[in-house]
């Protein structure tokens, strides 16, 4: 039972009575099995990804009203879940903690109206939100009850999308509705030691010839981070994934009003970019780690990898130039040739809309032979998937600059990008090659004929391929009709970006009125 006034005490030793249960409210024994699990209680999470001594909580003393089940004699305040506001590095946020120790953190219907509550606060206040779930779904003892409230929790969401930064963070056992929640943030964190997530409590596995290390799907964080791509980032514990949304959160605004965040260093804004020659491979047959590249273009020890292990032939992420937060997407050559198939795609498209969003701006590097020709790829439904990616690009009204780095071949010209999506600044490397398509494929279909009659066929079909390449193979014919604003060579590109990127933060886009578009999902 909750506890109740008592006769005899003051009022404050009252309160500090009923404050002590509900700080304490868990179930002893599932709040030892925690501490021996190495992990933080749903209290602890709270105050340490808050700035100290900031959290304000609301509903404490909230319990559940179900008596059915003999849940009457059990009503520990807190209801599972502490929430409340706080500060992170000097910003005000919204944030709440599933509390496993009690129901297991399951939703009930009290459960469900406090973090309605603290959402619907987040929406008016426009803060951004830190969800901390450790919950196994709905609560089963309370029967229907909390199925409305939880579906209250979907539609708050739904409400607070892309007005204000959502980030979910996954400590425990996370199913059912938690899981549905969980699907509607803008970024996931997983605790890879205790983090179990599945929208099914009980997975279905007779239809499949499952290989030993995904059978237990929803227990393996690295199924989610590489498989799912529901996760965006990994750590290795409770204050390894704090930290981690932390820093995510510091390169986000407060909400869609605000502008992206500046936050200036030592790095030198026009500095030569001279390491970028001795990782671009001289032959375009050859790959590299466009990771490397990004570091060196972008401020030093900014750039934070997201999705990395999920579609790696797409690089995506966060970095800062000239202290600028930027949202990166770049082509993966060591990966498939950095090809775009359906989850690249799909990730990709995802990210874009996510920066525009919040009003950061997008810089792409480019160099892809185009979509994956092949079979599955097509019975998979890479078209619909495949348009993501330009109808992500052209709705994105935040500066958008490329840098042509090599191949940008047919559709992946197209898709990336290009000027023709309404992108405001297009550069190339001399090394760029903007085409239809790969030249000795663009020669056999133009010179077919003649290949085929001729009796000298090796040194004709050289000629014509040399031919093409002086004609087509460079960023030149390109950039002859306006398609690309410059050539640089690489070690310009830093301060060449930073230059057009200034005048762009002040860039308004009109739009033409419509409810929305229609992203072919």
């Amino acid at each position: 039972m909750p506890p109740k006034y008592m006769a005899g005490l003051s009022h404050e030793e009252n309160l500090d009575a009923i404050r002590f249960d509900a700080n304490n409210a868990g179930e002893r024994k599932r709040l030892e099995n925690i501490r021996l699990a190495g992990q933080q209680t749903s209290r602890e999470r709270i105050m340490n990804i808050l700035d100290e001594k900031t959290f304000v909580e609301v509903d404490a003393f909230v319990n559940h009203r179900s008596a059915i089940n003999n849940l009457q004699h059990h009503r520990p305040l807190g209801d599972g879940v502490v929430a409340g506001h706080g500060m992170i590095d000097g910003r005000r946020v919204v944030c709440f903690s599933q509390d496993s120790s009690v129901f297991e953190g399951s939703i009930g219907e009290m459960h469900a109206r406090k973090i309605v509550k603290i959402l619907e606060f987040a929406e008016k206040t426009l803060l951004p939100v830190i969800a901390i779930w450790d919950g196994n779904g709905e609560r089963p003892e309370e029967g229907i009850s909390s199925l409305g409230p939880s579906g209250e929790i979907l539609n708050v969401m739904v409400a607070c999308s892309g007005r204000i930064p959502l980030i979910s963070i996954i400590m425990g056992k996370v199913t059912g509705v938690s899981a549905l929640a969980v699907g509607l943030s803008d970024f996931v964190i997983m605790n890879s030691i205790n983090g179990n997530m599945a929208l099914s409590d009980e997975i279905d596995r007779s239809d499949f010839n499952l290989k030993e290390e995904i059978k237990d799907f929803s227990k393996n964080a690295t199924n989610h981070f590489s498989r799912s791509g529901v996760v965006c980032l990994i750590a290795e514990d409770d204050t390894s994934a704090l930290e981690l949304a932390s820093d995510l959160l510091s390169y986000f605004p407060d909400n869609m009003l605000s502008k992206s965040p500046v936050l200036k260093n030592d790095d030198i804004w026009d500095r030569n970019c001279n390491e970028i020659n001795k990782i671009l491979p001289y032959r375009q047959e050859k790959t590299y780690d466009v990771r490397e590249i990004i570091k060196i273009i972008f401020d030093k020890k900014t750039f934070l990898e997201l999705f990395s292990d999920y579609a790696s032939n797409i690089v995506v992420g966060l970095a800062r130039l000239d202290g600028i937060s930027i949202g990166i997407v770049a082509n993966q050559s060591s990966v498939l040739e950095g090809s775009l198939d359906i989850k690249s795609s799909i990730k990709a498209a995802r990210f874009i809309r996510t920066c525009d969003c919040f009003n950061i701006p997008i810089v792409t590097l480019i160099d892809s032979p185009g979509f994956l020709p092949e079979i599955t790829q097509e019975f998979g439904g890479i078209i619909n998937h495949g348009a993501k990616l330009p109808f992500a690009y052209s709705e994105a009204t935040v500066p958008k600059l490329s840098v042509v780095i090599g191949k940008a071949y047919g559709g992946a010209y197209l898709a990336m990008g290009c000027k023709q999506l309404n992108s405001d600044y297009n550069i190339s490397w001399p090394s760029g090659e903007i085409t239809v398509m790969e030249s000795k494929d663009a020669v056999n279909i133009i010179h077919s004929e003649e290949l085929s009659n001729s009796e000298n066929h090796h040194e004709i079909y050289k000629k014509l391929l040399n031919n093409y390449k002086e004609k087509f193979d460079d960023p030149y014919a390109a950039a002859k009709k306006g398609w690309i604003d410059d050539v640089v060579e690489p070690e310009m590109t830093r301060r060449n970006l930073i230059k057009a990127l200034r005048p762009l933060l002040s860039k308004k886009e009109w739009s033409p009125s419509k409810k929305h578009g229609n992203i072919p999902l």
